[in-house]
Parts: structure tokens; C-alpha cells; sequence
């Protein structure tokens, strides 16, 4: 384990003293301390020796204006819709519009995912969001050895165009927003998507929606790459270019911290491992010849919210803060589209449970309710069987409920940003936003993000946070309700199971794709594809072609493959 760290480093102690500046606080304030609260604590000790935020960062007893004073309203809060955007990307927030509630959905076979979807737009949601199953996520097709015993189990299974012209049957993609989350195969599934947009007449330069594409997330955290680094940034920054000249409402990226929180991160770390993940991807797209202010307004970001509810509200602003900043002075960009960090949230399925599971209901509230809070774009909602399967449709139906309640019985989007202005959320912001900004700086002395991934010291940095957490929960100085505390004898829940039969009724399709297609023109893409990829034009075109062919994504990933080769893992030590 790391020794002698500095604030904002794995633990971050990050208090007002610690900014620079001395707190100085008021005469009045001085006087309720000794005539007040002391008398009050010697008769009535605080229940515990430390107030900490979920990550470990210490929570002061009260928090007046000698924690702001030091905090500039104009450049540092500031109004909502401008610079800095601490108090959101947009002047009037929800009072104009809600934000996209996004259900993240998929299991089985393209039809069983499709029934879900068409459910979820009649009870509601506004956007699609789509999981696929783990050979997907690897490349791999259903038929493959590697897919035994996990196609559709944990998302959709997509082999092929064929898949995703079912997935989305009698879905008009020219009038719904559809969020894909899929890495290391994004460029391949993008353009099966892109295939199902045009098929269906729907102008590419007017569909939106966004494919999640973060390869550097998946280094650090979830784990599901194919390629060495290189080349897989080099299909990352392919898709910007390509959606620079052709969908200029489709969003290339969505940088995600949700899967380093999921690792085991505290907030800090996914702040500011994500917005260096976001630098990383702007420099490598800024060496390509690519203009910011034309890939700049389709970068979009994803966090996760966890427990700690001001924690997150306070990382949400700060997030926004930060890329406000680092866009304009750092990279030199002139859109305030650029500037404006806009971002999905969906709360933390690490902070759910398989003991007491109606419990997960409460969490995911609150959870949302930050992220509502704290200025989301988009959310999803998890459901309250997480730790134990993908939702059934009861589960998926009470965690859409649950952002609807937000949005229409709370008050909460009757006014923009009530909690700016709050002695602790502003003081908090700016703890949390130095606090990232000093794992910032030592990924900058690193050489980027890249060269921090393949040190190790992201992945280090999650592995220790987590490893201190867990020693937390088990001396009970963090009390997980149902589990650590308050244990009750569980009831069994219904859970959707995905049985053996998903993995036949794929293989047949593939068989019959593989029966339908010119093989002639497949080979002839895969070839075009596999030049393509040993030299420097970008493979989006290539890709595209192959998709139209009918090409398998694992073909198609193997192309990839026998010129990039894979990836192997540092050992971390």
C-alpha cells in the first residue's frame, strides 16, 4: 500500500485549510463555538470520531460564509448556461426540459430486447440505452467457443446487421435518441447502427444518440479490450472524424467514470480519471489535425452516483468546472459547446445489494435525486434486483417510476440549481475540484493517460481505494444497511433468467446470415479492412462496408485483430 499521500490522493482530506487559504471564521461564529457548541458536546459527544464523506474526505460540523470567502461568484459560480457552468450547461434546466431518462436494457436475443424497449417508450422513457452481452462486448460472435455459456446473459447478443435490424424493428430511429454501450467493437456496432439508420431513411445527419467508445475506461477499470492502446485510440479518434463530416447530432464518445467508480474508485479519483480520460482523447484527436470546435460539442461524459449525497452534487459541479476550464485554456477552444460539459448518470449498481433488496429502491432514489441536483443531461435508474440479475420488467418499471416521481412530484426542477450558493456544496466543490485537478497534474508528469495506464497507477490508485472502503465496511466505521447493520432474514425476489435456448436461436441466425450473404463481397470488405488497418486512413468507411456485407463482428473483429494483436495486462504490484 502507498504511503505519505497528499491531500486529494486515493484519501482525500481536502478541507477548506487545505485550499491555500486560511479559514478564517467570524467573531460571531467564534462565540456559538465556545458558548454553544462546547458546552453542547461535553454534555452530548458526537456519535463517532470522524465525519467522512463516502470516499474519506472529512465533513466539518457547520459550514458558514468563512468556508466561502474565498470563492469569486462571478468566475467561480457564476450563472447557469455560461461560463463556468457550475450551475449547469442550460440557463433554464428542467424548468425548459426534463432530462433524458435512459434505461439501460438488453438481455437475450435482438426480439427479447426489442419487446423491452418498445415497453419502456410506452411507459415513458425518453431515450434508449442499449447493453450487450459479453461476447459482443469482446468481439466475439454467439457462435463462438469463447460465447459458450454467456450469450445474452448480461445484454443483448449482436452478431451481425441482421441482429441490429431486429434490436431495432418498428423503432424509427430518426425520432429517438438511443445510447450504446460498447468499447473496444464501438466503431463495428456504430456502424451497424448507422446501416439501420439508413435503411430505415433515417438522414444520418439528423439521428442522435451517442456510442459510449471508451477505450481508456476499459484499461483502467471494466477490462473489456481487444487491442494494445494504440491502435485502439486510433479507432476511438476515427469515429470523431468520421462523425465530423457525417453525424454532426450523434455523439462520437461518452467518457465514462461509471465503470472506475464501479472498480472501487472514490469520487475524486472518478472525476478526475475521467476528465483526463476526456484530455487524453482530445490531444490524440488534436494530433490526428481534428478541429476541437468541431469534435468538441459531440464529447459527452458518464458518472456515476453513488451514496454520499453531496458528495456527488459537489462532483457534478465541479466536473463541469474543470472542462470549462482545461477546454479553453489548456486546448484553446473558442465554442461554448466545447466548453459545456454534458453528461449521463446512472446511479451506482456497486452500492446495491442481493441482503434486503427493497432497500435498493431508497438508494436509487437518493442517488438520482443527486444526480437530478447536480445537473444530468440523462440517467438511468437501476433497478432494485441489480446484485442479483438483469431487472425484470417490474424492477425496470418501479426504478422508471422513480425518476418520474423526481421529475414531477419533488419540486426539485421548479428552479435551476437550488442548492447553488449553499455554504457546503461551494465549499465542497472546490475542495473536490482541487483535489482532481492534483491527480490532473500527476498524470500530466506521467506523459497522459495512456502512459499512466500502461504504469499501472490508475488501476493502483482504484485497487487501494477500494481495498480501504471494504476495511471501512468491515470495521463498521461505514455502515451498509442490511449488511454490516440491521441484517434481517432476506425473501426470495423474482429474478428474469436467460436460459440455454438464447444461444441456439442465435446460432441459427447466424447460420442462415452466413447461407444469405455473398461471401464474395464479405471477403472482399474484410481484405479492404485489413489494408486499411495497416496503413493510416481512417477504417470507419472500411468498417461500414463490411457491416452491409453482413460480415459477423467477430469477422470483422478478426480482421482488426490479425493486425493490431491484442492486449495483455500489466501485472499491478
Amino acid at each position: 500500500m502507498a504511503e505519505d499521500r497528499k491531500p486529494g490522493r486515493g484519501e482525500p482530506a481536502g478541507t477548506a485549510l487545505e485550499s491555500g487559504e486560511p479559514r478564517k471564521p467570524s467573531p460571531r461564529e467564534q462565540e456559538w463555538e465556545s458558548r454553544i457548541l462546547k458546552p453542547t458536546l461535553e454534555k452530548s459527544p458526537e456519535r463517532q470520531a470522524e465525519f467522512t464523506t463516502i470516499s474519506g474526505h472529512p465533513i466539518r460540523c457547520l459550514h458558514t460564509p468563512a468556508d466561502i470567502t474565498n470563492i469569486d461568484f462571478e468566475s467561480e459560480i457564476g450563472y447557469p448556461g455560461q461560463p463556468p457552468y457550475t450551475r449547469g450547461i442550460h440557463s433554464t434546466m428542467y424548468r425548459s426540459r426534463l432530462w433524458t431518462m435512459r434505461q439501460f436494457a438488453g438481455f437475450g436475443t435482438p426480439e427479447d430486447t426489442n419487446q423491452r424497449f418498445r415497453y419502456l417508450l410506452e411507459q415513458g422513457q425518453t431515450g434508449l440505452s442499449v447493453a450487450f452481452d459479453l461476447p459482443t462486448l469482446m468481439g466475439y460472435d454467439s457462435d463462438h467457443p469463447l460465447s459458450e455459456g454467456e450469450v445474452g446473459k448480461c445484454g443483448v447478443a449482436i452478431s451481425s446487421l441482421a441482429d441490429m435490424e431486429t434490436l431495432f424493428d418498428k423503432i424509427p430511429l430518426a425520432d429517438v435518441t438511443t445510447s450504446m454501450t460498447i468499447n473496444s467493437p464501438a466503431a463495428v456496432i456504430w456502424a451497424m447502427y448507422l446501416a439501420v439508420a439508413e435503411k430505415q431513411g433515417a438522414s444520418w445527419q439528423k439521428i442522435s444518440g451517442t456510442i459510449q467508445n471508451d477505450i481508456l475506461k476499459e484499461y483502467i477499470a471494466q477490462k473489456e479490450y481487444i487491442y494494445p492502446p494504440a491502435p485502439s485510440m486510433r479507432l476511438v479518434i476515427d469515429t470523431f472524424e468520421f462523425g465530423v463530416q457525417h453525424t454532426p447530432r450523434f455523439n462520437s464518445i461518452s467518457i465514462s467514470g461509471y465503470h472506475i467508480r464501479e472498480a472501487g474508485s472514490t469520487a475524486i479519483q472518478e472525476l478526475a480519471f475521467t476528465l483526463r480520460d476526456g484530455m487524453e482523447y482530445v490531444e490524440w484527436a488534436l494530433r490526428r489535425g481534428l478541429d476541437i470546435d468541431e469534435f468538441g460539442p459531440r464529447l459527452s461524459f458518464f458518472f456515476n452516483s453513488h451514496n454520499d449525497f453531496f458528495e456527488e452534487i459537489a462532483k457534478f459541479r465541479a466536473a463541469r468546472r474543470i472542462w470549462n476550464q482545461v477546454t479553453r485554456e489548456r486546448y484553446g477552444a473558442k465554442n461554448p459547446r466545447t466548453w459545456a460539459l454534458r453528461f449521463h448518470t446512472q446511479t451506482a449498481g456497486c452500492s446495491l445489494t442481493a441482503q434486503q433488496p427493497y432497500n435498493n429502491v431508497v438508494r436509487t432514489a437518493l442517488q438520482a435525486l443527486a444526480a437530478v441536483l447536480g445537473g444530468t443531461q440523462s440517467l438511468h435508474t437501476n433497478s432494485l434486483d441489480e446484485a442479483w440479475a438483469l431487472p425484470t420488467e417490474f424492477a425496470a418499471t418501479l426504478a422508471l417510476r422513480t425518476q418520474q416521481i423526481i421529475a414531477h412530484e419533488s419540486g426539485v426542477t421548479n428552479t435551476v440549481d437550488p442548492l447553488g450558493g449553499s455554504y457546503f456544496v461551494e465549499s465542497l466543490t472546490g475542495e473536490v475540484e482541487r483535489a482532481a485537478m492534483d491527480y490532473i497534474e500527476k498524470i500530466d508528469s506521467l506523459g497522459g493517460m495512456v502512459a499512466a495506464v500502461e504504469r499501472g497507477y490508475p488501476q493502483r490508485e482504484i485497487a487501494e481505494a477500494s481495498y480501504r472502503y471494504q476495511m471501512a465496511v468491515d470495521r463498521k466505521e461505514k455502515i451498509i444497511v442490511g449488511v454490516n447493520e440491521y441484517a434481517a432474514e432476506d425473501q426470495p425476489i423474482d429474478i428474469l433468467k436467460i436460459d440455454e435456448t438464447v444461444a441456439t436461436r442465435q446460432k441459427d441466425r447466424l447460420r442462415k446470415v452466413r447461407a444469405d450473404r455473398s461471401q464474395e463481397a464479405v471477403t472482399r470488405s474484410l481484405d479492404a479492412l485489413r489494408r486499411a488497418a495497416q496503413g493510416e486512413e481512417n477504417l470507419m468507411p472500411h468498417i461500414y462496408e463490411a457491416v452491409k456485407s453482413y460480415a459477423t463482428l467477430g469477422e470483422i473483429s478478426d480482421a482488426m485483430r490479425e493486425v493490431f494483436g491484442t492486449y495483455e495486462e500489466i501485472a499491478i504490484t
